[in-house]
This record gives structure tokens, sequence and C-alpha cells, in this order.
């Protein structure tokens, strides 16, 4: 079960990805060579405790023995699909670097991710990372009152799959409210035996493609927490917070 959101609060939880919003145009000038994935952190995590809000990852454990994450940011580089740990790593030319921030304002959530590339890359790269924004935009485009929850992978998989990309399985979007992650898992990839559950006036999700250049196999790095593709392929991630209404879909995290 989920829970639907009024629109009172559908106000906080846009005020709360708001500042995520706004802290991607505040690091643009910092995505360059030289800069340290740490640099990136500190200056989010100074903007976010500046509008009185909380970095919601800082500390975050989902529990089973994970170690509470350390950082306000994921920042995840090249063949790292999510949940990159900042720390000395220094960006370099043609470097795809995403970076997923999460907040919380007045006990509302806020969750987005923003894929970067670092100067000039391979059209290989460029393409992947530019092909999974297009999905996620094709899967808010589904996001209407009435349709399906398996819509959303759907949308995602007729596009990306016949560009053969690999679309990350064990991880998905998910329900944004009161807490860092909430019901219902939301699919990137379809699913026919998971038609899921109609989405509903005042539900909030957030939807993050997880696309890699190769296989969608992954692995856990021995940090505990940075999801790696298995074959070292380059992966890309991007994620909105939205609101369903009875007519558009609102894009809470908008940048």
């Amino acid at each position: 079960m989920f829970s639907l959101k009024t629109p009172v609060e559908i106000e906080y939880l846009k005020k709360s990805n708001q500042i995520i919003a706004k802290s991607f145009d505040l690091i643009k000038p910092l995505i360059k060579p030289g800069t340290k994935t740490k640099e990136i952190d500190a200056v989010v995590e100074d903007f976010i405790r500046a509008k009185g809000a909380r970095p919601s990852y800082k500390g975050y454990s989902p529990g089973r023995g994970f170690k509470p994450f350390p950082a306000a940011t994921c920042i995840s580089v090249n063949e790292e699909v999510i949940h990159g740990i900042p720390g000395e790593y220094a960006l370099k030319e043609g470097d795809i670097v995403s970076v997923d921030i999460g907040t919380e304002l007045a006990g509302y959530y806020g969750d987005a991710t923003y894929n970067y590339i670092v100067g000039e890359t391979t059209p290989e790269a460029k393409a992947l990372v530019e092909d999974t924004q297009k999905a996620l935009s094709l899967a808010i485009d589904v996001c209407r009152e009435g349709n399906y929850l398996n819509e959303i992978g759907k949308a995602i998989s007729l596009y990306l799959s016949p560009r053969g990309y690999g679309i990350i399985r064990d991880y998905c979007g998910h329900g944004v409210g009161k807490a860092v992650h909430e019901e219902p898992p939301v699919l990137n990839y379809y699913d026919p035996k998971r038609k899921g559950p109609k989405l509903k006036k005042g539900l909030v999700i957030a939807i993050e493609p997880m696309i890699t250049l190769g296989h969608y196999a992954i692995e856990l790095k021995s940090d505990g927490w940075t999801v790696v593709t298995r074959d070292r392929s380059l992966a890309s991630h991007w994620e909105h917070s939205i609101a369903i209404t009875d007519g558009e879909p609102i894009i809470l995290s908008g940048y």
C-alpha cells in the first residue's frame, strides 16, 4: 500500500525538492577536471543546511548490516551506478558523474539525481547520458491518474532496450513523503506480471532510471555502499520526484 499526499503536503515536498534543484545549479561550476568529489559534497551540504533543511542521506542506513552513509550526497563516476561515496577522487576530462541528493525539510523529503559530463567525452558516453535523461522524461509523461504503475517501466524499456542499453533490475524508484523511501517500488524495466496499482492523485514517487552501456549485472564495492557495473561498463543515473495530479504530473525537483 502507499499513502496519498494532500495538496499542503505536496507543497512541503516541493520545497524540500527545490533545495535539491538549486543545489544542482550551484555545483555546475565545480564539474571540471581537478575537483574532488568531497568538495562537491561539502558545497551541497552547506547549502542544504543554510536553507534550514537536513541532508537526509548523511547517517542513513537501511538496516541489514549497512553502515550509516557518511556523506550528504551520493556521487557516482563512470562505472559506478549509484551510492558512490564522495572522497579524494578528482574529476577527469570525459568523466560522467551522477550527483544524487536527498533532503529533509520540516519532516518532508526530497530526492533527485543529475548526471553531469566533465568537459568532452566519447559519443557513446554522451548518448548514454542523454538517452537516460530522455527515458526519464518519457516515464514522467505516462504518470497520469488511472494509468498503471508498470507503464513507467514500460516507457523506459521501450525507449532504451532497442538501443542496446542495460537496465538495472536490482534497484528501482520509490515513493516519496515522510521517509527516505516509501511504497510503492517503481521499476525501471517492464514486467508484464507486475501490472501494479493504478496511479492516483496525491501519489508522490521518485523515478530513477539506472542504465549501463553494457550488461545490467551489478556488484557492491568493498566500502559497502558503492554499486558498480559488473562488466565495468559506464552507467548513467537520472531521477526526479513527481506528484500525480488529475492532469499533468508535477515535477517537484524540476531543475
